[in-house]
């Protein structure tokens, strides 16, 4: 694994030593997108000394044009040297905070934000908050022009090999890659949709895995170009085909080990880890706002596709939205199985710890496992085994998201506004698209 808990000191040696010419100062807008500030190795001593200023009025959820002057404060453990590099020299990056000018957290900063809730876990008396998470991606091929097409770039299925994924050899460079920039790769495959891949990485704590999974995403989309393809994390980009998630398992730690596990308990399970588990359920639909937050991500979010439609959990089966995978010990964790990788991971981990730990507050108790399979249930199985469908829209997810104050105080009161301003401009704006189902539905027979 990469060396973490860097000095200044060693960083200077690093940039000297390895010719790094290229400084790129990253952070994550609301919307889960990647940003950067990119300065010559000439401005080290201001980077290290936080004295980085950047527009924050032109990034998106951030602050007004009168309030626009930020600063970006680098997390040292996160110093990492791109293994692509550069003609012109090595780029490092550091992932950043962002600081008011009066040398005060940006509360809008999504990376903060999860830093306040992860505070609050420790004085609740929990010490760590595991995140694994798996996403998934699409490799599509390029044109001429180096433009994304539709054509996918193999015809497999879960678990193919060559000749029949031809996307083997990309996503083991991307492998490769990771593992040069200090990931712990633990598996990675085809999966059941044609094009389809996962790559999961080992389990970090809430924060490193945040950072990590956008790291992931810029290693994958990079490494693809390099093959000829664009590699896209959108939910659904295909009708007909499985959609792409983001699982994510998760596991609370006290000063014992973790705290979802018990002997002795039922399942194994300890009753922080029932109590936990009734939160995320409690907060299921409002949650999926912050999991699923494109139009596109309900799209995947429908019976039929494996994606969870129905809150309810399970030890057994996968058709609910909680799994419980078999492992115990320090590896006894939830799997939530609605989040795609649209989902910001400082915003969503947040708002998931934040529901668990209302559960726990409360000490919420779960309703009975369900372990048949929810697809094949009718509506009054359903009710009788108090199973309630996931929001069916971005526009009805908003909605619940906005009577739920455990979850708005997850992203407290400038994140939750801002979000909500920009998904419901997305809403509007894909309402007055007319698409073309639309036409060949209705254009002759009306």
């Amino acid at each position: 694994m990469a060396k973490v808990n860097y000095t200044k000191d060693e960083i200077r040696q690093i940039v000297k030593d390895e010719n790094v010419q290229f400084l790129r100062l990253m952070f994550t807008d609301i919307g889960g997108i990647i940003k950067n500030v990119e300065v010559p190795v000439n401005q080290l001593e201001k980077v290290l000394n936080n004295k980085i200023m950047f527009d924050g009025s032109s990034i998106d959820g951030f602050v007004r044009i009168e309030e626009s002057d930020m600063y970006l404060y680098p997390e040292l453990d996160t110093w990492m040297i791109f293994p692509w590099g550069s003609e012109h020299g090595k780029v490092a990056r550091l992932i950043c905070r962002i600081y008011n000018t009066d040398g005060t957290p940006f509360m809008g900063d999504p990376r903060n934000n999860l830093i306040r809730v992860l505070d609050e876990m420790r004085e609740a008396g929990f010490t760590d908050f595991n995140i694994g998470p798996e996403p998934e991606f699409f490799l599509f091929k390029l044109d001429d022009k180096g433009q994304p097409t539709l054509n996918l770039n193999d015809k497999g299925s879960y678990f193919d090999l060559a000749p029949v994924d031809l996307g083997e050899n990309c996503r083991r460079d991307i492998v490769l890659e990771m593992e040069n920039m200090g990931f712990e790769v633990e598996a990675s495959h085809h999966e059941v949709a044609p094009g389809q891949h996962e790559i999961d990485f080992k389990y970090s704590n809430a924060l490193a895995a945040a950072d990590k999974i956008q790291t992931f995403k810029l290693i994958v989309k990079t490494v693809a170009r390099k093959h000829g393809l664009h590699a896209t994390f959108m939910p659904k980009p295909l009708d007909g085909i499985n959609g792409s998630g983001m699982h994510m398992n998760m596991s609370l730690f006290h000063d014992k080990g973790n705290a979802f596990f018990d002997e002795k308990g039922e399942m194994q399970l300890s009753d922080d880890a029932y109590h936990f588990l009734a939160g995320l359920l409690s907060h299921a639909r409002g949650l999926t706002a912050i999991a699923n937050p494109t139009v596109n991500s309900y799209k995947r979010l429908v019976p039929g596709f494996e994606a969870p439609v129905y809150v309810a959990w399970s030890g057994k089966n996968r058709s609910p939205l909680v799994r419980i995978p078999a492992s115990r010990g320090l590896s006894t964790r939830l799997e939530l199985r609605s989040v795609d990788p649209t989902a910001n991971p400082y915003l969503v981990i947040a708002a998931m710890l934040e529901a668990g730990l209302d559960g726990v507050r409360q000490k919420a108790e779960p309703q009975p496992a369900v372990d048949r399979n929810i697809y094949r249930m009718n509506d009054d199985e359903r009710e009788a085994n108090h199973i309630i469908d996931l929001p069916s829209t971005l526009h009805t997810a908003l909605k619940v998201l906005q009577g739920d104050e455990v979850l708005k105080s997850s992203l407290g009161p400038h994140l939750y506004q801002s979000f909500l301003e920009s998904k419901r401009l997305e809403w509007a704006s894909y309402r007055q698209v007319v698409s073309q189902w639309e036409r060949d539905q209705y254009l002759e027979l009306y």
